[in-house]
């Protein structure tokens, strides 16, 4: 009895499982899966994650005698740092900048200022000594002019080849007296310059030496006010800290901000940075305060997009004002942010995977009595729908797979794609006068564009 109950159940079972393997459904009837266009309000948001940062803030550097071409210490390291967060008042003690770099480097420059005053004393005893032979030469040269007039003089009745001959040595005297005090005055300038050079090089030796112990004595750095710190960045965007290097270029050790008002300052991928523009409205939560909800409004969208960290995506920098109270707010605290870039009250919308590409065509598969290719006008979208500008009607159902008869489906709403490629086609044709007009508009310097910023300059 229970051997045939047994039996009994495997048939059971087996039956359909055969069915199904033999006569299976068609492919219509498994994978139709469809959806409706609804109508409603429509928000397009762009999510990131941001650092607070005070809006305003005074700057902790390093000494402006650093600044100083002449000091020529491009790079200097911080060997000792007050912990971040440390509340401090005016002139006390912040930082620590590397003292025995610069002791070398003022040694080096001792001994070069050195060897610069030795240089000077040498040229200053070389120009006497050579204008002093000079001097004798010139001397030498008027007595020999003397001499020969003398010759000259006695041999008034002598004959005439020797009173020529008394006249032309008279007159080589006088053209080697002319040649000496000539070369006298050029060796003069000469040893004057040749002096001269040697001064200007030891003073700038003197004054470099001079400027190195002024760095030297300011490389304790102090609070210019009182206030919290918080570390500055280095070129990498990290966190400067006891090793980092500062210079002329990034001076900034520290900051103390003003907790009054306060940033988010975040980084959109270069996908979404497009839809980001400044007057925005953005909701942002605070990672550390998860009960605290703030607004607030994009204020700046960089030009230029930077690489993450160990990737290849491009990022850009979107600092946004934060409304409200913020006096529990702190630096450095983790922001939550969702950016408003476009909002609609009442529009028609479908989930994004239910439009379909064909060339330059995009079409859904509207299901009514039969299934057609019907073709969309398409306006904005967001992470999961899109919206319809033309096409479609309330509540049209559209299939979210391709039907297995596809390619044989008749294609509705060319007239939409008319419209279309009209529109594109105006738009490309304004956008080349534009830049038509631009060409020709002369360029003035100083001159902001429309949209209220300068131009961008990109130095390859």
């Amino acid at each position: 009895m229970k051997r045939k109950t047994w039996l009994i159940a495997v048939i059971v079972v087996a039956i359909p499982l055969l069915a199904f393997l033999f006569f299976p459904l068609s492919k219509s009837e498994t994978s139709e899966i469809t959806t409706i266009v609804k109508r409603g309000p429509f928000e397009i948001l762009v999510y990131s994650s941001g650092q607070l940062e005070a809006q305003n803030s005074e700057d902790i550097s390093v000494p402006q005698s650093l600044m100083d071409r002449d000091i020529r210490i491009y790079e200097i390291n911080i060997t000792d740092l007050i912990e971040e967060g440390t509340v401090v008042d005016s002139g006390d003690y912040v930082a620590t900048l590397d003292q025995k770099k610069v002791e070398e480097i003022l040694t080096t420059a001792e001994q070069e200022m050195e060897t610069a005053y030795n240089a000077f004393e040498d040229a200053k005893m070389d120009s006497n000594l050579t204008l002093s032979n000079y001097r004798d030469q010139i001397i030498n040269a008027k007595e020999e002019v003397e001499a020969q007039q003398i010759v000259l003089d006695e041999s008034k009745f002598e004959s005439p080849s020797v009173i020529r001959k008394a006249e032309m040595d008279l007159d080589k005297a006088k053209r080697k007296l002319i040649q000496e005090e000539n070369g006298f005055v050029l060796k003069k300038r000469q040893a004057v310059s040749k002096v001269e050079r040697a001064k200007i090089e030891m003073q700038q030796k003197q004054t470099r030496v001079t400027k190195l112990k002024e760095v030297y004595n300011s490389l304790l750095i102090t609070a210019p006010k009182p206030g919290m710190v918080i570390y500055g960045k280095d070129r990498m965007r990290e966190k400067i800290k006891v090793g980092s290097s500062v210079s002329p270029w990034m001076p900034v050790i520290a900051t103390l901000p003003d907790m009054s008002s306060m940033l988010s300052l975040s980084y959109v991928n270069e996908i979404d940075i497009s839809k980001v523009k400044t007057g925005q409205k953005v909701s942002l939560g605070i990672d550390a305060i998860p009960e605290k909800k703030l607004e607030g409004e994009v204020i700046s969208v960089a030009n230029i997009g930077q690489p993450m960290p160990k990737g290849d995506a491009k990022v850009f920098e979107v600092k946004v004002r934060i409304f409200g109270d913020v006096n529990d707010l702190k630096p450095a605290m983790t922001t939550s942010n969702i950016i408003e870039t476009a909002a609609f009250q009442d529009t028609l919308f479908l989930p994004s995977e239910a439009i379909f590409e064909n060339d330059s065509l995009q079409f859904v598969y509207l299901k009514k009595n039969h299934i057609t290719k019907q073709v969309v006008d398409l306006g904005d979208q967001n992470e999961n729908r899109i919206l319809i500008r033309k096409g479609l009607e309330e509540n049209d159902e559209i299939l979210l797979t391709e039907p297995a008869n596809k390619d044989d489906l008749p294609l509705e709403g060319l007239e939409i794609w008319q419209e279309i490629k009209e529109r594109k086609a105006k738009e490309e044709a304004e956008a080349l006068k534009k830049v038509e007009e631009d060409k020709k508009t002369p360029y003035k310097p100083g001159k902001k564009s429309a949209g209220g910023g300068g131009g961008m300059i990109i130095i390859g």
